[in-house]
């Protein structure tokens, strides 16, 4: 195999957006090759090897295929402003989040270690034997998102999207009747990241709408983000370039990197 020929690499268990983005990179003549395990395959070593999966794949074989996993800053939705977010929003840590006296949204920024929901204080959040106090978390106040949409975001323009939740429910559909308007608010909120918050060149945007009006809800690493019903070879665009070779990483892209894990086997 050509050491410059991009290779799609899909965790072992496969969801359906890697289904349709082994399917989009089959018909541009992209190899796509699906793990067997969670190690680095060994004849992809050496490859130009762009990955699609979970955190836990991308740690696992990152360091040794030589990838720059993209992913925004951790207090990335905390630095926009309150007309955008529509909701109070701090990064903090995990020990301080176990002081709050109300209930509010506390989620990890980036890897699941626990459930992002509304807890009904800081006592519900795991303890200090479960996780250690400095981890990173986002809290905010309670918000009710009607409607929510996932916009994939390459060069800070939107290339594609799709609804994913009607009142807390999963509720998948093309933007259709709504593209307008998600569009447009998505555009103001890409207008402030850019003074802001910057983004990664390549990340997913997830926006919704409450009783009150537009508001964001968060951003993620294309590379481990659903597509649900966007469209699959637009989304391939974003998820290639968020996850692939670092010695081919945009000098701007730098910051954005997913810092590299010691995995232990």
């Amino acid at each position: 195999m050509s050491t410059d020929s991009p290779v799609l690499l899909l965790a072992p268990r496969v969801n359906e957006t890697g289904l349709r983005l082994r399917t989009a990179a089959g018909l541009r003549g992209l190899r796509a090759f699906t793990a067997t395990s969670w190690r680095a395959p060994r004849e992809l070593l050496g490859a130009a090897v762009h990955v699609y999966g979970g955190p836990l794949f991308g740690d696992a074989v990152g360091r040794e295929l030589g990838l720059a996993l993209l992913e925004p800053s951790e207090d990335w939705l905390a630095r926009l402003p309150f007309t955008l977010t529509g909701r109070r929003v701090s990064a903090t840590t995990l020990a301080e989040a176990r002081s709050l006296r109300g209930p509010a949204f506390v989620k990890p920024p980036t890897d699941k270690l626990f459930a992002a929901r509304v807890y009904p204080d800081g006592g519900a959040l795991p303890g200090p034997e479960l996780l250690d106090g400095d981890t990173a978390v986002l809290v905010s106040e309670v918000v009710r998102f009607r409607a929510e949409y996932r916009l994939f975001v390459l060069d800070g323009t939107v290339r594609a999207g799709s609804r994913y939740a009607v009142d807390g429910e999963l509720s998948v559909a093309p933007l259709e009747g709504e593209e307008a308007e998600v569009l447009a608010f998505t555009g103001d909120v890409l207008a402030a990241s850019a003074s802001y918050a910057p983004l990664p060149s390549a990340a997913v945007v997830d926006v919704g709408r409450t009783e009150d009006g537009w508001a964001v809800i968060e951003a993620n690493a294309a590379w481990a983000s659903g597509g649900y019903a966007a469209d699959s070879d637009a989304v391939l665009d974003v998820v290639l370039r968020s996850a692939g070779p670092d010695a081919r990483l945009p000098t701007a892209d730098r910051p954005f990197r997913r810092a590299p894990a010691e995995v232990v086997r």
